[in-house]
């Protein structure tokens, strides 16, 4: 958990370059790149994180370090949102990379808007989390920190390939894999999600079930939960067989789970405390 300074940080800084990552249009794409390689270069390197949080260094001389670092090759506003960061108060050393990691997803976010492709990775990114749930072996692969992050990116590509995704989508969820950061797979390409749904003004609510849900269903799940959260919300249906019946809604991390399989797990430890 991050600590006030590095939440107090991480907020002003992206408010106040929000605005200029917006304009930048097309090259939103490159800058979100650029700031996922700076993300991973950090993640990797504790030394450079210190360097670059340290209170008592100059801000001019973090700054030395980042031109030190990019070569010239940046774009000028990967350069200014760095600069930004570097100047900034932070709970923690690695704290700085998840902001840098926060602005690369906001850069490929206001990219799919100047692509109007924004609705269509959010459901996307829902539709693979979907999938993936399936796909257990699969899943597995690509968070585990022992293979090379070029093998789980190959394996992610075998798997997905041909199914006519974004770009966009294709980008966030090779990062999801290519850079772990210490988190499972489903768990990122979940969080991913949510920020699009914020992003887009919309609430995700999460629908699991053990078979597919009718358009008839999702309308009146939509019209039911868009009048609680006072806007409109996007039923992200997740098809889950294990939960064999009933529904399982998650809207951020508030969770209703009325599954089979959550109330025989219920009676089990209600037995237990009874015996």
């Amino acid at each position: 958990m991050r600590g006030e300074a590095s939440r107090i940080a991480d907020r002003e800084s992206r408010d106040s370059l929000a605005p200029k990552l917006r304009d930048s249009g097309k090259d939103a794409w490159r800058i979100g790149n650029e700031l996922f390689k700076i993300t991973g270069v950090l993640d990797r390197n504790l030394a450079l994180e210190r360097a670059l949080t340290d209170p008592s260094r100059p801000v001019a001389d973090k700054v030395a370090v980042l031109k030190e670092l990019f070569q010239g090759n940046e774009h000028p506003v990967t350069m200014e949102i760095m600069t930004d960061l570097v100047s900034r108060r932070w709970s923690r050393a690695k704290d700085i990379a998840n902001a840098v990691e926060d602005f690369g997803v906001d850069a490929m976010m206001y990219y799919a808007d100047v692509t109007d492709a924004t609705l269509q990775v959010s459901i996307e990114l829902s539709e693979l989390h979907s999938a993936l749930l399936g796909l257990p072996v699969v899943r597995a692969k690509l968070y585990d920190d022992q293979a090379p992050s070029e093998a789980r990116v190959k394996l992610f590509h075998e798997v997905f390939d041909g199914k006519g995704l974004n770009p966009i989508t294709v980008r966030l969820a090779e990062h999801a894999t290519c850079n772990l950061r210490r988190r499972r797979y489903l768990e990122t390409i979940q969080w991913l999600i949510n920020k699009f749904s914020r992003h887009m003004g919309e609430s995700m609510v999460t629908v699991t079930t053990a078979s597919p849900l009718t358009k008839e269903q999702i309308q009146r799940l939509t019209k039911i939960y868009s009048a609680k959260a006072g806007r409109p919300v996007h039923i992200n249906s997740v098809v889950d067989p294990s939960v064999l019946g009933g529904m399982r809604v998650q809207i951020g991390d508030e969770v209703t789970d009325n599954t089979v399989v959550a109330q025989l797990q219920h009676l089990h430890r209600t037995v237990n405390a009874d015996a």
